[in-house]
């Protein structure tokens, strides 16, 4: 059996490419941009982005909201802490919350940096909420 040849990126993968090289030209207001980037999904995304977004700037007030290849980014110092992908941007089945190397959330030698998300319950929401705060701690 051969090996299986990469095809390269995928048209999604290529698309967020090109908006992270925007978004680095530094076009734009951050928070309009992320805004916008929220009304623009589908549901559930955008319900489940409009929550989040609420929550991160509760919980840490101090992170500026920004695009991040295309998704909406919560940034400390111009840095990405933390962020949100809806499930429609790359077709998967549940959507994610996570966290870069920025955020303060080392435990141990290992630790979680995303979470799949599939709803917001009130305990999903508080655990955000403590993630988040311990992230900008």
């Amino acid at each position: 059996m051969s090996p299986k040849k990469s095809k390269g990126f995928t048209a999604d993968e290529r698309a967020a490419m090109k908006e992270r090289v925007r978004e680095l030209k530094g076009q734009g207001d951050g928070e309009s941009e992320v805004l916008a980037k929220i009304a623009a999904m589908s549901e559930p995304d955008r319900s489940m982005a409009k929550r989040l977004h609420a929550i991160i700037k509760a919980a840490a007030p101090g992170l500026a909201a920004k695009t991040w290849y295309g998704m909406p980014a919560y940034a400390k110092d111009d840095k990405v802490v933390c962020f949100f992908q809806g499930a429609a941007k790359f077709k998967t089945r549940y959507a994610t919350f996570g966290f870069s190397d920025k955020a303060n959330l080392d435990d141990g030698a290992m630790w979680p940096n995303s979470y799949a998300l599939t709803e917001l319950t009130a305990a999903v929401e508080a655990k955000i909420t403590t993630l988040v705060r311990k992230a900008t701690g």
